[in-house]
């Protein structure tokens, strides 16, 4: 570049303090090109250091996983159809215990609706033996009471006979009855 600076100078145009500051300029352009240069290197053995050290690192994981990915794979292998087997055995199980929920179900209403069958009959049999129950029980009541009345009618009068016989009538009917027209029957 400088060289191509000078050439396409005129021959009278630099002045002597111009051309020490362009060599000075010049100067300190190839001083930083060179450091750059410099800078450039160093960074490359460097990525160069540190690739060669990744790359061993890699393959060290490489060495170690392949060996897992291989037996993971091999399983998977092994396992899909057992996998499926059982997948399809359990929606099998699925179908089949949702019908056998539908028939419980339905036993289950089939029970239900004897069993109140069964109960509204027992139910009509209580009430008819608790209505026949109670009639026998009207029926011995009445049977029992009208001889017991009876009974009583006819000792009430051996014993009224009784008393007029043995002279007790008036003292015993003025003690029964103190005034006839009181009497209630």
């Amino acid at each position: 570049m400088m060289i191509a600076g000078i050439w396409l100078q005129d021959a009278g145009s630099i002045s002597s303090g111009n051309s020490r500051l362009l060599m000075f300029f010049v100067g300190m352009v190839a001083v930083a090109m060179a450091v750059q240069a410099l800078v450039v290197v160093f960074v490359a053995i460097g990525a160069a250091k540190a690739r060669k050290r990744l790359m061993a690192i890699v393959e060290e994981v490489r060495e170690k996983a392949l060996p897992a990915i291989d037996s993971t794979r091999n399983l998977v292998h092994d396992l899909q159809p057992k996998v499926r087997t059982i997948a399809d055995n359990f929606v099998e199980t699925s179908h089949v215990v949702r019908s056998k929920a539908q028939d419980f179900n339905a036993t289950i209403t089939d029970v239900n609706q004897r069993a109140r069958a069964q109960t509204e009959r027992v139910d009509d049999m209580v009430s008819s033996v608790l209505d026949t129950t109670a009639g026998i029980a009207s029926t011995i009541q009445k049977g029992v009471q009208v001889p017991v009345r009876e009974f009583h009618g006819i000792m009430s009068g051996l014993k009224a006979g009784l008393d007029v016989l043995v002279g007790r009538g008036e003292n015993h009917r003025s003690k029964a009855y103190p005034d006839e027209d009181e009497r209630s029957f």
